[in-house]
């Protein structure tokens, strides 16, 4: 926003702001693709690749510098841990503010909250404990069974499930399934692990230097993905 303001205040002082860096980096370049309804999608790609811009792009965190984003219906994003918690306030606070941030009435958060408790696997004490106070697996769990059990159209997914403990991560892999296969939801997965890939998404996008390497069938680009790493 500080940079917009900037730029705007420059405008009206009819000066051009002056770029001393002559060599732009783009982190995405012709990236571009249709996801439909129930589709489950999974984006892979070395570091740098440009996953997480796609994704916050996709988002509406971070505004393209060219081109457009055309949805349908409402996302639920989990980017990162903790997205869009305030570490001030209680799990109880936070599941009924990030509920409200995705565009849910207080009455349908009051009808899921048992729901994404039990999911999280916090006890009674923690969920009115200032989220400050969690531990990076707690975060992502109650982060995660926020994300997964409001009425979103659209869930996006980056990485986070590497965090919590591996009887939370396979937890959370059958709820991916089971919101793809039984609620029809789209889904969009980043994820360095092949495996949960495999597993949830039938479709696959390959990223290098911001750039589309392939896209189709989640075997077949992960094979390509495997050989750009070097590995069998």
């Amino acid at each position: 926003m500080r940079e917009d303001i900037n730029l705007w205040l420059e405008k009206l002082r009819h000066q051009p702001k002056i770029v001393q860096n002559k060599h732009k980096f783009y982190a995405l370049q012709d990236v571009s693709l249709t996801l439909a309804q129930g589709e489950s999608l999974g984006l892979v790609g070395r570091n740098g690749a440009g996953k997480s811009t796609l994704l916050k792009i996709l988002t509406r965190i971070t505004r393209p510098s060219s081109g457009y984003v055309r949805s349908r219906g409402k996302v639920s994003a989990l980017l990162e841990v903790g997205t869009g918690f305030h570490p001030e306030l209680t799990g109880r606070e936070n599941i009924f503010m990030n509920g409200a941030f995705l565009g849910m009435r207080r009455w349908e958060i009051q009808q899921k909250f048992d729901e994404i408790v039990a999911f999280s696997e916090l006890d009674a004490a923690f969920i009115d404990t200032p989220v400050k106070r969690y531990s990076s697996g707690m975060y992502v769990r109650l982060a995660f069974a926020v994300a997964a059990h409001l009425n979103a159209d659209i869930l996006i997914v980056d990485e986070v499930l590497a965090v919590g403990d591996l009887a939370f991560r396979e937890k959370s892999l059958n709820k991916m399934k089971e919101i793809i296969k039984n609620q029809g939801r789209t889904v969009i997965l980043v994820s360095h692990i092949t495996e949960y890939i495999e597993a949830t998404c039938s479709r696959c996008i390959l990223l290098e230097h911001g750039k589309m390497l392939g896209d189709g069938p989640t075997p077949d680009i992960l094979q390509t993905y495997r050989e750009l790493l070097g590995q069998r």
